[in-house]
């Protein structure tokens, strides 16, 4: 807890057995709310998950990274989250900054924090595949200049929110795959909401997750789409549902319909849900 607010951190999983412990290890102890989310892996995550105290939650078929984010921010809202944090338990953003980014949110800095790889300058010395920072680069100047925005990077995966941004965007009309990621920060500079930087070093290696090269060109498509989007709804010449404040946001609590029933150790139950105990 930090002033008073209580702090979540989520954990969207996909096969990520060999590198969760390593992850939730450097979690700091001020953390109230611990969540992993499991995309119907086909690994032991979540036996992991349930031998280090944390509360999971297993997807009855794999759903895509957008939607297993939407049953993280969910699951932390449901618990009583102020502040969430999502930590990928890759391994490859260092969660000792967890506190620092929570704290500019619960007192009240800013309303988002994203943890960037170029601020620090050291992305392609920390091992970034260097098609991947000129990617990185040129996306993000086409982003802040047609979202107007002056960020170094739309495209880390180390973000905190505070309860009221995931609340209030339309979370439930963006894509369920890797793109989700753009849509929500469009969605954060489009709504108002203040969004900070820290920088954050970041660890390459085989064990970490990493779309190829062809999903990675998708998802570059997805941004530049989701910035024209961005830029036609803002002159009035069209309007997008991902943009629209009466679109579909969050319920926090558990939704049923994405749980499977087949409980970590075999047996069966209604939903697959776990609290370490």
């Amino acid at each position: 807890m930090i002033n008073g607010k209580r702090i979540a951190v989520v954990l969207p999983a996909y096969n990520a057995e060999k590198t969760l412990e390593a992850t939730v290890r450097e979690l700091p102890e001020l953390v109230d709310i611990r969540i992993l989310v499991d995309d119907h892996s086909s690994d032991r995550t979540v036996e992991v998950a349930h031998r280090l105290g944390l509360q999971w939650f297993v997807h009855n078929r794999n759903y895509g990274y957008g939607r297993n984010q939407q049953t993280c921010y969910r699951e932390a809202l449901g618990a009583g989250a102020d502040v969430v944090i999502m930590v990928h338990p890759d391994y490859q953003y260092t969660p000792l900054l967890v506190t620092a980014m929570a704290s500019m949110i619960a007192y009240d800095v800013y309303d988002v924090v994203l943890g960037s790889r170029i601020l620090g300058g050291q992305a392609r010395r920390d091992g970034m595949p260097w098609w991947k920072y000129v990617a990185n680069r040129f996306l993000t100047l086409f982003e802040n200049t047609f979202l107007g925005a002056k960020l170094s990077e739309y495209h880390t995966g180390y973000r905190a929110f505070s309860s009221a941004v995931l609340k209030e965007l339309p979370l439930l009309e963006n894509s369920d795959d890797f793109v989700f990621d753009n849509q929500m920060l469009a969605q954060c500079v489009m709504f108002g909401f203040r969004v900070g930087e820290v920088s954050c070093p970041t660890k390459y290696f085989p064990e970490a997750s990493s779309i190829n090269f062809g999903r990675s060109v998708e998802y570059g498509l997805g941004v530049v789409l989701t910035s024209l989007q961005f830029r036609l709804q803002k002159m009035g010449l069209a309007h997008f549902r991902i943009f629209n404040r009466g679109g579909r946001c969050l319920e926090p609590g558990p939704d049923a319909r994405y749980y499977s029933s087949r409980m970590a150790d075999g047996t069966m139950g209604e939903g697959t849900t776990g609290d370490g105990s």
